[in-house]
């Protein structure tokens, strides 16, 4: 194989790890300390620098909460955290007083304004000007107070399932069958792993290898939005898992991960961090947009619309803060221009997934496959 092949589907299987940053972020603890020297930190972060734009009510709530970026993307070929577009993004959100964490998980290729008077898939913002363009785009179309990040390169899920001893999944045989015949073999290749394929559905204590592979899963019902909640699933188990590990093994998951991050949190800003650290609790994690729809527009590919965005922003604060604060002006305005360049308004809507209502019709976009991933 040659190797821009190789590095082609590497590239390709490691979709998911950025998750669990967020489990050694907030559970390292004194241990993080001793090992800082292993993590690039870029320094803090002014709110000038990141299009901060709050009413003072809206700000007055988001003092309660620690909102922090987080970046997946490949960065083997240049080495650098600073380009490259964000292939997983998510928003991890501390309640600082219960210490009860959410995580959304915004889809990449949603359509929002990335940069000045630019609009595209959001996932090319953090290519259009590293972490800090890619924060202010979250803050300027959601309307948040974020001014710290972590990127992660794609390369360590597979070794941190292995040093955890496994997870557990329950599979269907559809499942089984597609692990077995489109991504196992592959990432052993790539992982130089040697894990097995599985005989039929069940319940199962899978590998890394195996875990990558469900993990990659997208052509069942739901497809590419389904595929995000095994990630999910797979994110929760190795919580589990973690919570229960000894300091030899929280000690080895860092060592494995931390040389493949960048942040701007320093070494007392990580600390800040860890001093409640088992305190911390995941408590719920979802994608967003919560209403949207799809399709191809134009040069732009295939987007996903969220049904409006207004809507979609207010029920995203409703949902991490408890609050219906107001969105700013900006907000409203990148609303009515994605209505008008995609027609997609509130009653376009064909997916709704709302965490708040529990109202769920995904039928009409199980269709939805990214552009970025038809290659794979």
């Amino acid at each position: 194989m040659s190797t821009k092949r190789r590095r082609k589907k590497k590239k390709q299987i490691i979709l998911f790890a950025v998750e669990f940053v967020v489990l050694i972020v907030l559970l390292a603890g004194l241990y993080v300390y001793s090992k800082m020297d292993k993590v690039e930190s870029t320094g803090e972060i002014e709110k000038e620098e990141v299009n901060i734009e709050l009413d003072s009510e809206t700000a007055e709530v988001l003092k309660g909460y620690t909102n922090i970026a987080i970046f997946g993307l490949d960065n083997r070929e240049t080495g650098s955290y600073s380009v490259g577009n964000s292939d997983c993004i998510m928003i991890a959100s501390i309640n600082n007083d219960t210490k009860k964490v959410k995580l959304v998980s915004v889809y990449r290729d949603t359509f929002l304004n990335t940069k000045d008077d630019t609009y595209n898939k959001i996932n090319s913002a953090y290519a259009s000007g590293g972490p800090k363009n890619a924060i202010a785009a979250l803050n300027k179309n959601l309307n948040l107070d974020i001014v710290n990040y972590v990127s992660v390169d794609f390369e360590a899920l597979v070794d941190a399932v292995d040093l955890l001893g496994g997870i557990e999944l329950t599979l269907t045989d559809q499942e089984v069958q597609i692990m077995n015949d489109n991504y196992i073999d592959e990432i052993n290749q790539v992982a130089n792993r040697s894990s097995s394929r599985l005989s039929s559905g069940g319940t199962y204590t899978v590998d890394g290898v195996q875990a990558l592979a469900y993990c990659r899963i997208r052509y069942t019902a739901g497809m590419d939005f389904k595929r995000t909640e095994r990630q999910r699933e797979v994110l929760l188990k190795m919580i589990e898992k973690t919570k229960g590990a000894g300091i030899g093994t929280i000690g080895s998951l860092i060592d494995t991960m931390f040389d493949k991050i960048s942040t701007s949190y320093t070494s007392k800003g990580m600390l800040d961090l860890a001093g409640s650290m088992m305190d911390y609790e995941v408590v719920d994690n979802h994608g967003w947009p919560f209403e949207l729809c799809t399709g191809t527009y134009g040069s732009k590919g295939d987007l996903v619309v969220p049904t409006d965005l207004e809507t979609n922003v207010k029920e995203l604060h409703e949902y991490l803060f408890e609050e219906k604060n107001n969105v700013s002006n900006t907000v409203t305005a990148i609303s009515d221009y994605i209505i008008n360049y995609t027609g997609c308004t509130t009653n376009a809507t064909s997916r709704f997934d709302n965490p708040l209502t529990g109202d769920v019709d995904t039928s009409e976009a199980d269709v939805y496959v990214p552009d970025s991933e038809m290659a794979q």
